[in-house]
């Protein structure tokens, strides 16, 4: 095999706030506790449920801005990036391991998945998306819905078909 891939995607939901902090060079970084779970029935019939909790962390200036802005709690996210294990030094003089998923400035992708109603609908995203490449090579990312919310506006007109 000439190569390997090293690709993570979960879709999950905030477990609390994003994490906003810069590095040393002023870069924004963003990291999120994202959980998914795994629901089934055991042999008796009960409902079971399993929830794993991830560590991401985002590079990207573009979008740890988007995640600042936009995510909270709660908030059902898609999640593109590479898994990735890092090593330091406690207080106590031992070793410790994180394994995180990194969204980097060229590599990713992070996804609202939040379908926003009523009054909401307007304030914002519905459902959206941006690549850690698109946002990077633009600049910035558009603000504008990627899709319309669960009770958006009349867009009709502006199907091409």
């Amino acid at each position: 095999m000439a190569g390997s891939v090293n690709k993570v995607i979960l879709v999950g939901n905030l477990g609390r706030e994003p994490e906003i902090r810069h590095s040393n060079a002023g870069q924004k970084i963003a990291s999120l506790s994202v959980a998914t779970s795994d629901v089934w029935k055991d042999k008796s019939g009960q409902k079971q449920e399993k929830t794993e909790w991830h560590r991401v962390v985002i590079f990207n200036p573009n979008l740890a801005d988007i995640a600042e802005r936009f995510l909270h709690k709660g908030s059902k996210v898609y999640v593109e990036g590479a898994l990735q294990t890092r090593k330091w030094t406690d207080q106590s003089g031992q070793e410790k391991y994180s394994t995180e998923i990194v969204i980097g400035n060229f590599k990713g992708e992070l996804g609202i998945l939040d379908a926003k109603t009523g009054s909401d609908a307007g304030s914002d995203w519905g459902a959206s998306s941006a690549s850690a490449s698109s946002a990077s090579s633009a600049g910035g990312w558009d603000s504008s819905p990627a899709a319309p919310a669960a009770s958006g506006g009349d867009f009709d007109d502006e199907i091409p078909f």
